[in-house]
Formats: C-alpha cells, structure tokens, sequence
C-alpha cells in the first residue's frame, strides 16, 4: 500500500493552523486531536481527498476514531483521533462527506459514541428490539451474550400530501435474497422516496473476529459475504500481511488475482442473467446461468470449492495450479469472453429490453461523485475508482487493469459496465497465467507485535473494499473493521429510484446488487 498522502495532508492540515503528527508503523497514521478533527475533514475535502471509511476502536483508556481517504497520484491516508478518557463525543463528518453517514451510526450503535452534528442518529444495524445502552464492540461486552428482547419502533420517514402513500416491503422477499426492508413514499406508480432499513442480517462479524488467531480469523474474513469470498480474503490478508512484515511469493499474488478476477467473471455474469430476467428475457438468464455453472464447476475441480472459499490465505495460497489447470483454466476462460461477445452483440440488437434499461435508475455524476459510489455502480457514472490501479498491490502493480467507465449511470451503463470488464478480467487472467513464475505459493507467518496493524484497498467485483486490522497479544485479533462497498452503494440506489416507477424498483435494484450480508456484517 502507498501512503505517501500522509506526509501531503499532514502538511495541508497543519499549513491550514492544525496539527497533525505523522506516526511511523503498521499502518503509517496522522494523529490529530479532537479540537483539530474538524478542520483536519475541511482539509481534506478542500484538497479533494476521496472519503473511504470512518470507523471506531477502543483503547486502554477511552476511544479513537479513525478515517481513510484515497487520491490516486498520492495513496492513502489513515488519520487518527483519541478520545480522552470518558469523552463519548467527536465531531460528525457528515457535513462534508456524506458517505460516513451510515458509518458513523454504526459506531453510535456499537459504541455508544455521539457524532456531534449528525443530522440522524436513528438506530441502523442495532435494531430497535435490542436492549438500550448495549454496545457490542465495546471490550466489556462478551461476545457470548444473548440479548432479550424489548419491544421497538423505527420511525421511518414520513410524508403527508393529497394522494401519497406509502408500500413497506420485506424483510422477508419472494425468492431466496437476503432480507433487507425497503419502505417507498408514493403517488400513484411514481416514487417520490425509498427508505431501506438493513441490519437483518448482522452476524457479529466484527465482534467475532477479537481473539482470534490469524488464520481463523482469515476464514471468518471469506464469509462476510460469500459472493465476494476471495476478495474479502484478500483484504483481510493485505492488512494481516502488512502487519507482520511478510512478503507473499510471486506465484502466489498470480494465484489471488486470477482468483479474483474469476470471482469477478462470475458474478458479472449472474447479473447480467438476472437483470435481463426483471424484464422477462429468459434467454439471457438462461445462457447466463449456464456459463456461470460451467465456471463454478471448473472451480470445484481445481480448488476445491465452487466458489473458491478459504483458497487465499495469510501468506499465500492454499491451491495451486498445474499445466494441465492452467490450461482448463485459461480455455475455458477465453470461451467464456467469447460467448459473452456474442451475448452482448444479441443484447444490443433487442430493442425493447434497451427500451427498459436506459434511463431507468440514473445516478448523475456529481451525486455519485458526492457519495463516493464504487466499482460498476460508480463507474457507469465516470466515476474512475479501481483499487487494482490505484491501491497498485501486487500483481496489478505490474499488470494494471484497463479501467473502463461510461455515461448515463442508469441500469444500460451498468450493464455495459459488466460486460466490459468481463473481457477485460479475461484479458488480465490470459496476462497472469502466461506469465506466472514457478516457485512456492505460501510465506511462513510471523506474528505481528501487539498494536501492530495493517490497512487494504482491494478491487472486489462489487467495487473496493476496505480493511483495517489491529492486533493484541499472542498475535490474536484485537480490532477488525471492514468496509465492504455496499456500505456506500446502498445509499446510491435509494436516489437512482426517485422519481421512477414502483416496478422497476427490482430491475434498479439487481443492477446495483448491493449485499446485505456484507453491509450488515
């Protein structure tokens, strides 16, 4: 990881009146103080400093605050600030990063910390029937707890008007998804509001993860959100590996991003199958489904698993591959590219399915560009975010992606999105299989010191994620956070669906895919 804008905003917030110490160690961090909090976010915005994540730790004495921002010429920086003993209050960045919103009402929940300037502090993943003033990330809170129940109420959004009316749906769907509720003021067919509630399906993953070994916790990590299992792994183990100190062989970082890259083929695959299925062309789902079947076999025959859970570990890879796997792989991949060519010629040409996609669900520029939307949702408004290019781990510091974006943000531009990184991610898998080296695919782990830790960009298909770790004694885990990118792009599809109608809100909401599981965590 490059943090080289450390130094840049260290200068910029201490040029600007502030004081910001730059600390050496795993991970590099800027220390500023409570009073310097703010004008430190106002730097930063006025720098146009990319807003990743703001998230919460808990100290020997009192409580931190922490918060990531990205520029592509200069990195990452981690900026950090310690709450003194028995302060429960630092200031919102809400004001001025609209993205933390959610977040910071995460830490309220599992924290019990105010963020002074919040304009919503409702609860959001500790839902109303928990218990009052139970902080599950705090060290006092045994993770074995089983909480009673107490009768709740959410006040969702409420909106008077000759002829409004409101349409609760879910938690529970039709169909197999994850629960999540969606809550629409209308008039009519025409919606003038959505007001998603997550948090159905929270699993405690970040409380889970303290005193865990490296390991266990790797595999905790691959199960945040299955979908995305390898590129969850691989952030949790970029972090844990900058933590010890270790270097992961060459062959091996090959190994993770094909990995990855195949991940990415086969969910962009299921989406374009089931977006075209919303709006009754079966043919499309059909041939989808069978191509991502196919990749899912091949999968099971060479890693083990379908879809290549715990094959990415600290250190390395669990799996290898020989010349004949090499082979299967990079034929059955170039087959694949082929007939999704062949399937996007065909897509082109079905003009009442263009009729449905384009203009449904738009997210102009300037409000993805304000929320910070990620990977293909961002992308298809020109928003140009990719971490393989601009976080540069190993391999695609050699071996970049060509990062593709388009104009319309509606459901079309996310569907061009998809298809073009599928050749894409093809491209990049024929680059690293004809040149992979051989050698060994696992680095022996070293314990990382107590307090050491470590911090990761990764380029999930969904779009980046981000992970911080901190370790304790033993080389146990001492705090683990995880931003995956359904964080930030949940709230890009509740304005994509102002203003269309109630029936499309499914073909809006396929084409964004958020997860539930990985936003609830």
């Amino acid at each position: 990881m490059n943090f080289d804008l450390n130094e840049h905003l260290a200068r910029l917030i201490n040029d600007a009146g502030g004081k910001a110490e730059e600390v050496a160690g795993r991970p590099p961090c800027l220390r500023v103080s409570s009073t310097d909090w703010d004008l430190s976010v106002r730097v930063a915005v006025k720098a146009d400093l990319r807003f990743l994540a703001v998230w919460a730790s808990q100290e020997k004495t009192g409580f931190s605050i922490h918060a990531a921002f990205s520029q592509k010429e200069k990195g990452y920086a981690l900026m950090t600030m310690q709450l003194d003993a028995g302060q429960d209050e630092f200031p919102s960045m809400v004001p001025y990063y609209v993205s933390s919103a959610r977040m910071e009402r995460v830490i309220h929940d599992m924290f019990g910390l105010i963020p002074v300037g919040h304009p919503d502090l409702r609860n959001w993943i500790k839902h109303e029937h928990w218990p009052d003033k139970t902080y599950p990330l705090r060290k006092d809170f045994p993770v074995a707890t089983v909480m009673p129940r107490q009768e709740g109420f959410y006040p969702f959004i409420e909106m008077d008007g000759e002829g409004t009316h409101e349409i609760p749906v879910g938690p529970v769907h039709a169909g197999i998804i994850e629960p999540g509720h969606f809550r629409f003021i209308a008039v009519g067919e025409r919606i003038l509001n959505l007001e998603e509630r997550l948090g159905y399906v929270h699993k405690g993953i970040e409380k889970s993860m303290e005193e865990r070994d490296v390991f266990s916790a790797s595999r905790l990590a691959a199960r945040i959100s299955g979908d995305a299992t390898v590129a969850h792994s691989w952030a949790f183990c970029l972090a844990a590996e900058q933590a010890a100190g270790i270097g992961v062989p060459p062959r091996a970082t090959i190994l993770r991003a094909v990995l990855c890259e195949r991940e990415r083929i086969a969910n962009h695959i299921g989406d374009i199958g089931a977006i075209c299925n919303d709006v009754a062309w079966s043919f499309m789902h059909v041939q989808c489904q069978i191509l991502r079947e196919n990749l899912a076999r091949l999968h099971g025959s060479l890693f083990g698993h379908r879809l290549m859970m715990d094959c990415v570990t600290p250190g390395g890879v669990t799996c290898n591959l020989d010349a004949e796997g090499i082979k299967s792989l990079l034929e059955q991949t170039q087959e694949v590219a082929r007939e999704m060519n062949k399937l996007f010629q065909i897509y082109e040409d079905q003009t009442s399915i263009r009729e449905r996609v384009i203009g449904s669900g738009t997210v102009d520029f300037e409000n993805a560009r304000d929320m910070g939307l990620l990977g293909y949702v961002g992308r298809s408004t020109e928003c140009d975010i990719d971490a393989r290019r601009d976080a540069a781990y190993a391999p695609y510091d050699k071996i970049p992606p060509a990062v593709k974006t388009c104009r319309g943000g509606d459901v079309s531009a996310r569907l061009w999105i998809r298809f073009e990184e599928i050749q894409e991610s093809a491209n990049l898998i024929d680059k690293l299989l004809t040149e992979i080296p051989q050698g060994p695919i696992q680095e022996a782990w070293q314990i990382p010191k107590e307090g050491d830790g470590g911090f990761s960009a990764v380029e999930s298909w969904r779009g980046e994620i981000a992970t911080w770790i901190r370790f304790g004694a033993n080389g146990k885990i001492d705090r683990s956070y995880v931003r995956d990118p359904s964080m930030i792009n949940w709230m890009g599809l509740e304005l994509a669906v102002r203003e269309t109608v109630v029936p499309d809100f499914p073909l809006s909401n396929k084409s964004f895919n958020c997860s539930y599981s990985g936003h609830d965590l």
